[in-house]
């Protein structure tokens, strides 16, 4: 419906209040809304009901707004105020929301307009530029091409690691528990400190180590340490039977495996 270039209700609301420079708020709505009775007065009777529907329940509910805010302000006490406060807050939100489809229309159209000048090419390259173009040479027919194909999608082997390189461990941790538990069952506690007194260099003392801890894992030995990073001190446990330590750190590589599946 179209009234003096007025497209509906909130068009007509959302221009009153823009010419008044004023934002959306409810005192801007109080304030337009005599110009907005004004322009439903001039629809007249040959309007089209449905639309002029429209415009009154704005009016409507612009008249509340404007007359609650004539009458002393109170406390929210009835069903009527909770109403008129619902109906204020729905016509801001849709009235915002038209707002900004009015704008995103605005630059659609602009959009549109420049657009509307340009003209894509459909013209072919110039001859001066389509002898630039390298002649394709095809070296491989259309057999070679579907072996190709086939070979591209032929599924790849898993890569594999070979550890062959690799040595045997040059310190064995099964040798280093023997002289560890032989250390401990003489002495009956030691500190670790002790323990690699004679070792000669940073491998055997990684291997007692170690074999330090498969024996306490054998329940050979305990182990005390009184503060954090403070001496470590060991006592045998293991009575004077034979005390057995894994083997797994002596295995060359690939044998671990082997071993678990004779297991």
């Amino acid at each position: 419906m179209r009234l003096a270039n007025f497209e509906g209700p909130f068009d007509l609301l959302l221009q009153l209040i823009t010419k008044h420079k004023l934002d959306v708020t409810e005192v801007a709505l109080s304030e337009v809304t005599d110009e907005f009775m004004a322009h439903l007065r001039a629809l007249g009777p040959d309007g089209d009901l449905d639309q002029t529907t429209e415009f009154l329940v704005v009016a409507a509910t612009l008249l509340d707004l404007k007359t609650a805010r004539l009458l002393p302000a109170a406390e929210v006490e009835d069903e009527a105020d909770l109403a008129l406060l619902e109906a204020r807050d729905l016509l801001f939100a849709r009235l915002l929301q038209y707002r900004a489809y009015k704008r995103i229309a605005a630059i659609l159209e602009e959009r549109w307009e420049d657009e509307g000048r340009r003209h894509p090419r459909t013209v072919g390259l110039e001859p001066h530029h389509a002898a630039l173009l390298p002649e394709v040479v095809l070296s491989v027919g259309a057999e070679g091409l579907a072996r190709l194909a086939v070979k591209a999608m032929q599924p790849k082997a898993e890569p594999q690691v070979y550890v062959e390189h690799i040595h045997a461990p040059l310190v064995s941790v099964r040798e280093q528990a023997a002289v560890v538990a032989a250390l401990l069952r003489e002495r009956g506690t030691a500190a670790f400190r002790e323990l690699i007194e004679d070792a000669d260099d940073t491998l055997t003392v990684v291997a007692r180590f170690l074999a330090l801890l498969e024996l306490y894992r054998e329940r050979a030995v305990a182990l005390d340490q009184e503060t954090a990073l403070g001496d470590l001190t060991v006592s045998w446990t293991g009575g004077d039977g034979e005390t057995r330590v894994t083997d797994e750190f002596d295995q060359e590589p690939g044998q671990e495996q082997e071993t678990e599946a004779r297991a």
